[in-house]
């Protein structure tokens, strides 16, 4: 891990007080009290995996409450899977109460409030997944946070070892390993919800259109990157490649198809417009990521059935005679040209 923090060190009148700094500063703003007022002791060591925050803590006995302030001190929410290794945990949130003893994984959601208890001594292993990256609806998370997953088959079989070792092995990734690990923990765990309690038709239709939503508005933001592609639009997405081609399966067009068919419209469009400064054509082609005047020509007549010298042209008679803008012929589908 990259920080180890320790109340051994601590004259113990500052123990408990270090320890929620330690928590707030690791995990998120909690408050906390020693049970029945017994001497406290706490390690806690913390990381980072890609976009995941992950930590392994043992201390003694205490009870820790995450309320609506704590929630509204906070810049960024989690989703927390913690993996109980000795002890025991009790988490209630959402009018949820949920037992975990050794090899148990409970989950909770930080932008609601919830409590922990833990009677004895005890450790566990925390990760933390950005909200956000989860894309998952509120509905969905509330099925599952203040609960109990069995590891014993499913993906919690899956889930319990494959968190163990990315917590325990944490600082041993290179950037790009724990970029994908990190994607395949959130992709993991989607699955799992899924696997868990099925959403509706409906709840499970606006998850996944707002998801589609973020990513054409960052396709579109994006068109004149010469390397979006679908590996970096599911990467700012924090999800799989996988993942973001069967979101797309229903939208009738593949993310590259799509990336493809916006550059040429907005080609179309910079190229239609009058004025006697007009750009080059591959001017226009570069600012909206073609790189290869060729293949952006080879497209453009597959997609409007003429060249971007004949399109600018058609386009300029039309402009000079007040006419109007030339309407577009009908696009052949993009499944359709040539790559």
């Amino acid at each position: 891990m990259n920080l180890v923090l320790t109340t051994a060190a601590v004259p113990k009148k500052d123990q408990l007080a270090y320890w929620c700094e330690a928590l707030a500063e690791t995990r998120v703003p909690m408050a906390v009290t020693p049970r029945g007022g017994r001497p406290f002791a706490g390690r806690l060591a913390t990381g980072r995996v890609g976009c995941l925050r992950v930590a392994t803590v043992e201390a003694d006995a205490y009870r820790a409450g995450r309320t609506t302030s704590h929630i509204a001190r906070s810049a960024e929410q989690f989703v927390g899977v913690g993996v109980q290794i000795s002890g025991r945990t009790t988490l209630a949130q959402g009018g949820r109460r949920a037992d975990a003893g050794p090899g148990d994984l409970y989950v909770y959601d930080t932008a609601q409030p919830y409590f922990l208890d833990h009677p004895e001594r005890f450790s566990v292993r925390i990760v933390h997944m950005p909200r956000r990256a989860l894309g998952l609806s509120d509905a969905e998370l509330r099925r599952v946070t203040g609960t109990v997953i069995g590891t014993g088959h499913g993906c919690g079989a899956v889930l319990m070892p494959f968190l163990t070792t990315l917590v325990d092995s944490a600082d041993s990734y290179s950037p790009t390993a724990a970029g994908r690990l990190a994607t395949s923990v959130i992709d993991l765990f989607a699955t799992l919800v899924e696997e868990t309690a099925p959403a509706t038709g409906a709840e499970e239709e606006t998850s996944r259109g707002h998801l589609v939503a973020r990513i054409r508005d960052h396709i579109d933001r994006n068109l004149g990157d010469p390397a979006l592609a679908p590996e970096g639009i599911a990467k700012a997405h924090h999800i799989s490649v996988r993942y973001l081609h069967r979101l797309f399966e229903d939208e009738g067009i593949t993310v590259g198809r799509l990336v493809q068919r916006r550059r040429l419209e907005e080609c179309a469009r910079e190229l239609g417009r009058g004025g006697r400064a007009a750009p080059t054509v591959s001017s226009v082609a570069q600012r909206w990521g073609f790189v290869n005047p060729a293949h952006f020509s080879r497209v453009f007549r597959g997609a409007y059935g003429i060249s971007p010298r004949e399109w600018r042209s058609v386009q300029a008679a039309w402009n000079d005679d007040g006419s109007g803008t030339f309407a577009a012929p009908e696009r052949r589908s993009l499944h359709q040209l040539p790559g």
